[in-house]
């Protein structure tokens, strides 16, 4: 085309650019872009469009608002398509308040009035960050004026909704949809509703949106049999999942990667290995290559079973097919390695995961610390504690807690005291478990008046104890043959609706059988055990 003389109409080239943008290969489309620019082509508002589009796809929204500048220097007037173009570009860069600003500068100084494809681009950004709230507002602003709401703008709320568990304002809002707007809910409203349901264990309204959702003809797609697979697999339903697979199989919709993850998951989860590698091994002869989430779910399942050389393996077989471990994957070998006592190994890991690009997060600190105050190692976790400086991690009372409570454990209880006294220093807030901790630590030391004082603090400090705290500080109470509280603490528990665990029941049988404790405690006793 761009040999011809003279050259085909701009027309003729645009729609040769909006075939490949439709195929989403939108840097070809740039470089068409470019070759017409150089080429002298007059291109229009229509052609600005289609090369914003480009960029904002391609995650280039700066050079999209480029773009929107040679429009004004070529005296382009900026269309709806244009500025849909540039919102929808700041949405998938989560630039929500820049999205909100340009949106408000295009009603404010009527640049465009916005159409349903804009006020739904802005409604998809509001939900993608659950601002429920001004999402509404934005439906209620379409409904003052002359731009109709669609199902896209209805749905795109109720999915947000269902995924912040908000299910009565989403059926609300279906209601409103259906009822007053008469607009038909379609497979993507339903499959929001069955996720929704299914995340909150609604099992049964959610089989009676699945029968709806075929009473109205609408066929449910891979999405909707997977929410329920996924819903079904955290229950550990795996056999009712299965059951789901096969019904998508006969109706001819062929489950994708992500259901056969869940599956996986499921029975990894259940520790059913062997289920989960048939699984695993299925997907190959069904054409689906297992991807970095699939291998992570099993190097889960084989490490929570402390079937470390299965992990090991496993980890060599992903490694040689060319799949990149991700830091979920290190974080769970580590996991895997401390939990049999492998230090080394774990620490081996934790360095070749620098070495690889894998940048450590919270979490990874978290296991590692974790990981060696439980074999003992507390001088070396404290070593990499101090090693981290001032980091964002440093100033984390989840891992002040698991510091405090492996020095504890390992009888070096004067360090734990010391981290725990360091807190306010630091501006840390103990939180519930931090105390369970000291008042655990010291009950184990027999310094019942400064576990009972600490227990005390927690309600002063806005931190009230729960179920574990009580089951901890009757346990140093009755070990100890400090019984003056123990009535008194029971009552308390009673009051508070807690209930005794089991090994909290068991000490305090032998303590009456032992005749330490009166038999009328008994009566108490049973009203705690559920």
């Amino acid at each position: 085309m761009s040999q011809r003389r003279p050259l085909p109409s701009v027309v003729q080239f645009n729609q040769l650019l909006t075939s490949v943008t439709k195929m989403k290969h939108f840097s070809t489309s740039l470089h068409l872009f470019n070759q017409m620019c150089s080429l002298g082509l007059p291109v229009s508002n229509y052609t600005m469009s289609i090369a914003i589009k480009c960029c904002c796809q391609l995650y280039r929204t700066k050079d999209g608002f480029a773009l929107l500048g040679c429009c004004f220097r070529r005296a382009i007037a900026p269309n709806q398509f244009i500025y849909s173009a540039l919102l929808d570009g700041l949405v998938l860069e989560d630039r929500i308040l820049e999205v909100e600003m340009l949106f408000k500068k295009l009603i404010k100084q009527k640049l465009c009035e916005p159409d349903v494809v804009m006020y739904n681009t802005m409604i998809k950004g509001l939900c993608k960050f659950s601002i429920n709230v001004t999402a509404l507002a934005l439906l209620r602003l379409m409904e003052q004026t002359n731009c109709k709401p669609s199902i896209v703008t209805y749905s795109t709320i109720i999915d947000s909704l269902c995924k912040d568990k908000m299910m009565d304002d989403a059926f609300k809002l279906l209601n409103e949809m259906v009822y007053d707007k008469r607009i038909l809910p379609d497979v993507i409203t339903y499959t929001s509703l069955i996720c929704g349901l299914c995340n909150m264990g609604r099992w049964d309204e959610a089989s009676k949106m699945l029968k709806e959702m075929e009473d109205e003809n609408i066929s449910p797609n891979v999405k909707t049999f997977t929410a329920l697979v996924d819903a079904f697999c955290k229950e550990g339903k795996v056999k009712e999942a299965e059951a789901v697979i096969n019904i998508m199989i006969e109706r001819g919709e062929f489950p994708d990667i992500v259901t056969y993850n869940s599956l996986i998951d499921g029975y990894c989860l259940r520790g059913e290995m062997i289920k989960a590698r048939e699984i695993f091994d299925s997907m190959t002869l069904r054409g689906l290559i297992p991807n970095v989430v699939t291998y992570n779910s099993l190097l889960n399942g084989y490490c929570k079973n402390l079937n470390i050389e299965k992990a090991v393996q496993l980890f060599h077989e992903m490694t040689g097919k060319g799949l990149k471990p991700n830091v979920v994957t290190y974080n769970t070998m580590i996991q895997g390695f401390f939990q049999v006592g492998r230090c080394v190994d774990a620490r081996k890991l934790f360095d070749e995961m620098h070495a690889q690009g894998q940048i450590p997060d919270q979490c990874t600190y978290g296991i590692v610390l974790e990981g060696l105050c439980n074999n003992r190692q507390v001088e070396e976790a404290l070593s990499l504690f101090h090693l981290m400086g001032d980091s964002r991690l440093t100033s984390d009372i989840v891992v002040y807690t698991i510091l405090i409570d492996g020095a504890g454990k390992c009888g070096k209880f004067h360090i734990a005291r010391n981290l725990f006294h360091g807190l306010s220093i630091k501006g840390l807030k103990p939180v519930v478990r931090t105390y369970n901790v000291m008042i655990g630590g010291f009950c184990r030391e027999g310094l019942l008046g400064e576990a009972k004082s600490l227990f005390l603090k927690m309600e002063e400090s806005g931190c009230p104890p729960n179920n574990i705290t009580y089951s901890v500080f009757l346990q140093g109470c009755l070990k100890n043959k400090h019984y003056d509280d123990v009535e008194m603490l029971l009552q308390e528990m009673d009051d508070r609706g807690y209930s005794l665990d089991a090994s909290t029941l068991s000490l305090f049988i032998d303590h009456i059988a032992a005749g330490l404790l009166d038999r009328s405690m008994l009566k108490l006793l049973g009203k705690l055990v559920y």
